[in-house]
Formats: C-alpha cells, structure tokens, sequence
C-alpha cells in the first residue's frame, strides 16, 4: 500500500479564489486602460491609469462594489 505525502499540516481550501464575476470586472479594467478611458481616484479625476497593476486594482476594487468574489485586501 503506497503512503501519502502529509502537506506540512496545512489543509487546501478547495474552489476558486475569484469568482467569475470578479474576473470579468478585471478583464474590462484591463481593456480601458489599453484603449487609455480608464481613470484613476474617485470620479475619475485622479488622471489616466499607464500601469497594470493599477488597472488588475481598479478592476478588482469594481468587483468588491458590485459583491463578486473577491478575497480581502491585505492589511500592509
């Protein structure tokens, strides 16, 4: 009988860390900022968004308003 490999005591949460929804939000952040519509700050008056990092966050923040899933923003 074969023995299995232990994962250090830590059990996997199983499913998806984002939700479809989620991902759909950050698909269309990602477009606006590549056609150059997407805006930073809130009303838009923060400037034109040039990074993608910046554009994943806007997408994900638009996510969290509309209640997809999405995990918590980590505390830094």
């Amino acid at each position: 009988m074969p023995t299995r490999k232990s994962s250090g005591g830590r059990k996997k949460s199983g499913g998806r860390k984002y939700g479809k929804a989620a991902s759909k939000s950050v698909k269309s952040a990602m477009h606006r900022e590549k056609r150059g519509t997407l805006k930073s700050g809130k009303g838009g008056e923060g400037g034109t968004v040039k990074s993608r990092k910046q554009a994943i966050a806007i997408g994900l923040s638009e996510a969290r308003k509309k209640g997809a899933k999405v995990p918590k923003k980590k505390s830094s």
